[in-house]
């Protein structure tokens, strides 16, 4: 069973579709479920994670800074299949623990992204604490989504994307100010942690909108062809924000010079934003009916 502290957070992340509140407000968080070492009974446990550009998100261990392994981590060991909820999708995965170089790696890219890290490293004496990289299982039928209707589903990816393009440029921002404070007037490069979350970012988006393309539009198509009209512009929107990505993944990958990677994201969300509301006006009354 959850802790006390736990609870609600999980309480808020699934009623929230893994948005929450108080100290946690803007985080990237998932609920990670362990099969108990000892007991075999499954776990649910809140944590952070960091994007990595693939097929694989990763947790790290810290339990707070605390001399002893979290007991999640612990579970993961014995029984490394787990089951992650990202907010919108729940999906099975397989955990495995970095060593040697990619984890050292990978500590230092989070350490880039929230000291904390290191100063909960340092608490921890001895221990090193691990990172986990978490593998998504592919299994068939369509994904595991929290939602009621396939409309319903299609407005919460959507509301996915908007919260990560949203936390994407509150963190340029706020490296932005940092680069002000510090006298430079912007940061010199953008943070390693940052250019993987556009990364990861991009490629989701490029993923959905070329499953739209090869399933959902074309069945659309097929049942409805008073939306072909709609389906057109959808197609060519596609289009256009995939060039716009493009030109992001170019400056973001480069390392390029961060108020041009700025102005990069500022026109994505303008075209996305736009993009999600028609799709969304056209084709959730169509799904849903």
């Amino acid at each position: 069973m959850p802790n006390e502290f736990n609870q609600p957070v999980i309480d808020e992340f699934r009623a929230n579709n893994g948005r929450v509140g108080g100290m946690f407000e803007g985080a990237r968080l998932l609920l990670l479920t362990t099969t108990g070492a000892r007991t075999g009974t499954p776990h649910t446990t809140p944590l952070g994670y960091l994007p990595d550009g693939g097929d694989r998100v990763l947790v790290i261990a810290s339990a707070g800074g605390s001399t002893r392994h979290p007991d999640w981590y612990r579970n993961v060991l014995a029984h490394p299949r787990v089951t992650v909820e990202s907010g919108a999708f729940t999906y099975e995965a397989k955990a495995v623990v970095l060593e040697g170089e990619e984890r050292e790696r990978s500590f230092a890219r989070a350490v880039e992204a929230e000291p904390g890290w290191a100063e909960y490293q340092e608490k921890a004496g001895d221990r090193v604490i691990p990172v986990v990289a978490l593998y998504e299982i592919a299994t068939p039928g369509p994904p595991n989504i929290r939602a009621g209707s396939i409309g319903e589903g299609l407005k919460l990816i959507h509301d996915n994307f908007r919260y990560e393009l949203a936390l994407i440029r509150k963190e340029m921002g706020e490296g932005m100010r940092e680069g002000t404070r510090k006298g430079s007037g912007s940061p010199d490069t953008l943070g390693a942690q940052l250019r993987v979350n556009c990364l990861t970012f991009c490629q989701g988006l490029h993923n959905h909108h070329t499953g739209e393309e090869a399933g959902l539009f074309r069945i659309l198509a097929e049942r409805h062809p008073e939306a072909t009209p709609a389906l057109a512009r959808l197609r060519e929107e596609h289009e256009r924000i995939a060039a716009l990505v493009e030109e992001l993944k170019q400056v973001v990958w480069t390392a390029g010079e961060p108020a041009a990677a700025q102005a990069e994201v500022e026109r994505l969300t303008a075209e996305l934003e736009a993009h999600l509301t028609y799709e969304e006006e056209q084709l959730i009354p169509l799904l849903d009916g």
